[in-house]
C-alpha cells in the first residue's frame, strides 16, 4: 500500500527530525532529504515542509535550492530558514535582527481565518530561534500573524498554498504548535493519517518475504531494541532462513552474554552465540583515541561475523538494525561534509570480500517508532524497555586505553548501577543509563588507610530518540546509596561523581 507522504527538506536544523516525528505522530509517513538531494515531487508527496537551518539566507554559501517544482503543485510550509529562504526569492528583505530572537514569544494579531492557524487561541506561545528577521515579505505576501518584536512571524502566499512562519511549531514550547502542523497536514495537505506502527509491521513483513525471497539472511543480534524488532520482522517473514548471530567482544555488561542469549529462547529465533572477548581486546591494546576504538571494534567484529556466517552456507543478505536516525545522521544536510560526531557502527557498506546485500527493515522509523512496532509483534516489555547500549560496548565507556581490569572495574560499577534504578522502580524513568570509567585517578581514605585509585561517573538522562536529552533528577538519597555501594564493593573506585550535563551540549556518552 503507498501511503501519502509530507517530503521535510532539510537544511542542516537541530529540529529537523523533531519536525518528521511530530508529523508521524499524526499518522502520516514524514521523509527527510538533504535540500541538495532534492530533485523534484514523487507522486505521493501531499506537501513539504522547509526546514530550519544553521545558515542565514544571507551567507555566500547558504543552501539554496529550486522550489519552483514544488511551489503551486502541492502544499509548502516555512519553518524559520525556510520562511526566510521563501520570503527572499519572493521579493522580501532579509537582514539580521537589532537582537537575537531566541526563546518564548506570544503571538499577536492571529489571522485565525487562515487555514493554518484556524483553532489557535489569541497570544499562543511559540519558540523563536534565529538570528536574522524579515523586514518585508513582497508583493505575493500577506501577514497571517506577528508577535510583539517580529511583524512577520508568519505569512501566507495570497495566490497559491504556501506560507512561512519564523518559529518553530515542533517544539514543545510552542503549545499549540500541533494544532497548526495538524492544519497543515490534514487540513491543507489532505492526509487521511493511515500511517501507523501496524500496518508498518505489516507491509514490512509482506516486503521482505517478496525481496528475500528463498534466500538466507544473516543478521547480528545485540540484545538491544533495534535489533530484535528487525530480527522479529525478518523471522515472521522468512522463518528458518533467518540466521542470528550474537557476538561477545568481551565489552558486553556483566553477565549479559548468557542474559540475552536465554531472553532469545522464547521467540523461537535461531541464534548462535560466540565468545570473541580476547579478539577484541588483543585488536584495542594501547588505543585511546575514540574513533580509533570504534574503527578497530568495527574492523574486528566483521572479521568475527564473516568467519561465523561462512558457517551458513547459501547467505545472500546481512540484516542490520539501522534506524532513521543513523541514516540521517550519516548523511551531511548541508551538501558539504559534516562534522563527524561518532562513527555509526551500522550504517555504511561492507567489505567486498563479504558478498552480501544488506537489509534494514527498520531504516524508515525512529527509536520509539521501533518500540511500538515491537509492541505490535507482541515482544516482551523487558526487551522493549531494555536502555540503548553503545554497539562499541563499554569500550567507549572506558576513557583512554583498554585492559581487562578496567573492564572488571567498569562491569561492576555498570551492575551495581543499572541493578539499582532497577531494585529502586527507577529503570523505566530513564531513558538511557551507563557508568563511565574516566582517566582519572583520586586520593581517598579507606578505614585508616590513604588511597589512590579509580574515579567514575554515573550518567542517566530522560529522551524520547536520543537526538536530545536532559539528565535524570534522580533522588538523593538513592544515588548516595550506589556511591557508597559502588565505592564499598569495586575494588579500585573510591570516587563516584553525576553527570549533570544535557544533550546539547554534550553528547549522551563520553566519548
Amino acid at each position: 500500500m503507498q501511503h501519502q507522504r509530507i517530503l521535510i527538506l532539510d537544511f542542516g536544523s537541530q529540529y529537523t527530525q523533531l519536525i518528521a516525528r511530530r508529523v508521524r505522530e499524526l499518522n502520516v509517513f514524514s521523509e527527510i532529504i538533504p535540500w541538495h538531494a532534492y530533485d523534484g515531487l514523487a507522486p505521493d508527496i501531499s506537501g513539504v515542509i522547509l526546514s530550519g537551518s544553521p545558515f542565514s539566507v544571507r551567507d555566500e554559501k547558504a543552501p539554496r535550492p529550486d522550489l519552483s517544482s514544488m511551489l503551486g503543485k502541492v502544499p509548502v510550509l516555512g519553518v524559520c530558514y525556510g520562511a526566510q529562504y521563501l520570503a527572499q526569492t519572493h521579493g522580501g528583505v532579509v537582514e539580521a535582527s537589532d537582537s537575537r530572537e531566541y526563546g518564548r514569544a506570544n503571538l499577536m494579531s492571529l489571522n485565525v481565518e487562515n487555514a493554518l492557524l484556524q483553532g489557535m487561541s489569541p497570544e499562543s506561545q511559540v519558540w523563536m530561534s534565529h538570528g536574522d528577521t524579515i523586514l518585508s515579505i513582497g508583493d505575493q505576501f500577506e501577514t497571517i500573524c506577528s508577535t510583539h518584536d517580529v511583524e512577520f512571524a508568519g505569512f501566507s502566499d495570497i495566490n497559491r498554498a504556501v506560507w512561512g512562519i519564523q518559529f518553530h511549531p515542533e517544539v514543545w514550547h510552542s503549545k499549540e504548535g500541533s494544532i497548526l502542523l495538524g492544519n497543515f497536514i490534514q487540513g491543507i495537505c489532505g492526509c487521511e493519517g493511515d500511517w501507523s506502527p501496524a500496518n508498518f509491521a505489516d507491509e514490512t513483513i509482506h516486503g521482505l518475504r517478496e525481496k528475500i525471497g528463498s534466500d538466507k539472511v544473516i543478521l547480528g543480534l545485540s540484545g538491544g531494541v533495534d535489533s530484535t524488532v528487525a530480527a522479529e520482522l525478518l523471522h515472521r517473514a522468512i522463518g528458518d532462513q533467518l540466521h542470528c548471530i550474537f557476538v561477545d567482544n568481551g565489552l558486553l555488561r556483566k553477565n549479559e552474554f548468557e542474559q540475552v542469549l536465554r531472553d532469545y529462547e522464547h521467540m523461537g529465533l535461531n541464534v548462535k552465540g560466540v565468545q570473541a572477548g580476547d579478539r577484541f581486546l588483543d585488536a584495542l591494546k594501547g588505543e585511546s583515541d575514540p574513533e580509533t576504538k570504534r574503527k578497530a571494534i568495527g574492523r574486528v567484529f566483521v572479521e568475527v561475523f564473516d568467519d561465523a556466517s561462512k558457517e551458513v552456507e547459501g547467505a545472500a543478505w546481512l540484516g542490520q538494525g539501522t534506524i532513521y536516525p543513523d541514516v540521517i545522521e550519516s548523511v551531511s544536510a548541508t551538501g558539504g561534509p559534516s562534522a563527524t560526531i561518532k562513527s555509526h557502527h551500522n550504517v555504511g557498506g561492507l567489505p567486498d570480500y563479504m558478498k552480501l546485500q544488506v537489509v534494514e527493515p527498520l531504516r524508515q522509523i525512529f527509536k520509539d517508532e521501533v518500540r511500538r512496532v515491537g509492541k505490535e509483534l507482541g515482544i516482551k516489555p523487558e526487551i522493549l524497555g531494555r536502555h540503548p547500549f553503545p554497539g562499541p560496548g563499554l569500550a567507549i565507556r572506558i576513557l583512554g586505553d583498554i585492559t581487562e581490569e578496567k573492564v572488571r572495574i567498569l562491569q561492576e560499577v555498570d551492575h551495581i548501577w543499572i541493578q539499582g534504578m532497577r531494585d529502586a522502580g527507577l529503570y523505566d524513568e530513564v531513558w538511557q543509563a551507563g557508568a563511565i570509567l574516566l582517566p582519572v585517578q583520586s586520593v581517598g581514605v579507606m578505614g585508616d588507610e590513604r588511597t589512590y585509585e579509580q574515579a567514575v561517573a554515573l550518567r542517566a538522562v530522560s529522551s524520547t530518540d536520543g537526538m536530545t536529552a536532559d539528565w535524570c533528577h534522580l533522588p538523593y538519597d538513592f544515588l548516595a546509596k550506589i556511591s557508597n555501594d559502588i565505592i564499598n564493593k569495586v575494588r579500585g573506585v573510591n570516587r563516584v561523581v553525576y553527570d549533570i550535563s544535557s544533550k546539547p551540549p554534550a553528547t549522551i556518552e563520553w566519548e
